[in-house]
């Protein structure tokens, strides 16, 4: 049963994907390049102009290249496998074989948030408390940025906490004064404790970890606390998938489909198109999960908003973007890739019943997703909207940190002209969508890999439930208690991250 949900606030999360990164698989590349880009000035709107409607824009591609690409999403090359797993039983590979050191990110716990958010892009930065360290104390991520922002815009509010405390961080967030992460850690909750391994470990008992929910796996060095790597579900996805020929009981599953293989949910939260983006923010914040499926108002899916877009909200001048419809963000979205990127984006988020294993891996791998919108055939076309203008459209008064200085840390970030009105049928590809059906995660294909290979990985489900109590009773719920109660919520199962 898929539950279309109208809500009121929602939170983003920090998980950092970075779309055209290089394979974390293999040897590490030089980032220099990267880092001189992500400091070099990026011009403004002001600058530089608002840029046309992608209904405007001619498309990279034709539709049907866009179809053909979205029902067949490249695979990995041949030479993408690494020699030496060839012929080698998977499950006896240990995870420092993987492992690429380099990419452990470390932030002391005297940081500033703002330090945080532009040390980079991984998927999660470690917490030390000094330079001379290597033991974890903590972690941030897109999780707790995105608490972080439901904080200072006065959309959450800490319960259990030191009111004062919180005052005092809330004003300097509001007066541009930098915000160390020890002093808010502790406030944002955690909803997910990472796992530990040592570097000598299997990817057996990695598989076994990830198949019953746990999305991270810290690792460490063996016989110390000193950490050496992190690995994540996608990680071993990607490099399962890329090695696949060398791993024949996990490549015989590839061409079975999903519906065959019973994989995927029926359950699914989501979003209607003209919700306010807060609603969305805080759709994912209070319910524990990173993405939500877009849809119109036949429940055909129109786009994905995943915590990872909260990086295009931390500068003070696109706040006033948390009022605009989710269908205008998903807009903002496509538009910063297409700049990022050199050309158009389209979302291909989502599989069909009939897909196979390998045609989904492959997407996920593709996309840098945790997990894929399972879709029917598109409802009717009459059920589709009419194209709509471009016209001006009442825009609510901007959170109170958008009189903060527009110097406000965050990543560089390109805004939206806040008076557009932007629907479904503007966005390129979004008759390409389906009927929401479901939803097939990371952790429904590492729990299949693991029962499938005579391991035993707890319940994921459990594991869901145990996450939504965690944010239910979080010290961010008086927000959240508001939130749900003026939302039309259903449920008959737990949303699969």
């Amino acid at each position: 049963m898929v539950h279309n949900i109208d809500t009121a606030a929602a939170s983003p999360s920090f998980k950092l994907s970075s779309v055209g990164a290089p394979s974390p698989l293999r040897s590490p590349l030089s980032r220099r390049d990267s880092r001189d880009m992500a400091s070099s000035h990026r011009q403004s709107f002001s600058e530089r102009g608002i840029p046309n409607s992608p209904r405007q824009r001619n498309p990279s591609l034709s539709q049907q290249a866009i179809q053909d690409l979205i029902n067949n999403p490249p695979v990995g090359r041949k030479d993408d496998a690494i020699p030496k797993f060839a012929g080698r039983d998977w499950r006896s590979i240990t995870l420092q074989e993987i492992l690429v050191p380099d990419e452990v990110r470390f932030v002391e716990v005297d940081s500033t948030i703002e330090a945080a958010t532009k040390s980079g892009s991984p998927n999660v930065i470690l917490i030390r408390e000094s330079p001379s360290t290597r033991q974890a104390i903590g972690q941030f991520d897109y999780d707790d940025l995105n608490a972080y922002l439901l904080l200072v815009t006065g959309l959450a509010h800490p319960q259990d906490s030191d009111f004062d405390q919180v005052d005092k961080i809330v004003s300097r967030a509001r007066t541009n004064q930098p915000v160390e992460l020890g002093h808010v850690k502790d406030l944002l909750g955690r909803k997910e404790s990472p796992a530990f391994c040592d570097a000598s470990a299997t990817l057996a008992r990695a598989v076994e970890i990830f198949g019953g929910g746990c999305h991270r796996i810290i690792v460490r060095a063996p016989g110390s606390e000193d950490v050496v790597g992190i690995l994540s579900q996608l990680r071993l996805v990607r490099f399962l998938w890329e090695n696949r020929a060398s791993f024949q009981p996990v490549e015989q599953l590839h061409n079975r489909s999903l519906k065959e293989l019973e994989l995927g949910s029926h359950s699914v939260i989501s979003i209607n198109g003209d919700r306010p983006l807060k609603d969305a923010l805080l759709l994912m914040h209070s319910e524990g999960i990173t993405s939500l499926p877009v849809l119109d108002n036949h429940k055909n899916v129109i786009g994905n908003i995943s915590h990872v877009d909260v990086k295009l909200l931390t500068n003070t001048s696109a706040l006033p973007l948390l009022d605009s419809s989710c269908i205008h963000f998903i807009n903002v979205i496509l538009s910063e890739r297409g700049m990022n990127e050199g050309q158009d984006s389209y979302p291909v988020f989502y599989v069909n019943p009939t897909s196979t294993l390998a045609h989904t891996i492959a997407k996920l791998v593709a996309t840098r997703s945790h997990r894929m919108w399972i879709v029917d055939a598109p409802s009717p076309a009459s059920s589709i909207p009419p194209s709509p203008h471009l016209g001006p459209s009442a825009t609510a008064p901007p959170p109170v940190l958008s009189q903060l200085s527009a110097t406000t840390a965050g990543p560089p970030y390109t805004p939206a002209q806040p008076n557009v009105s932007v629907s479904a049928t503007s966005l390129p590809g979004a008759s390409l969508g389906g009927h929401l059906n479901g939803v097939v995660s990371l952790t429904d294909l590492l729990n299949l890999f693991a029962r499938m290979s005579g391991l035993s990985p707890l319940d994921p489900d459990e594991t869901r439930r145990r996450r939504r109590r965690s944010s239910s009773h979080s010290s961010m719920q008086a927000s959240v208690d508001s939130f749900r109660s003026s939302a039309d919520i259903s449920r008959t199962g737990s949303q699969r991250r």
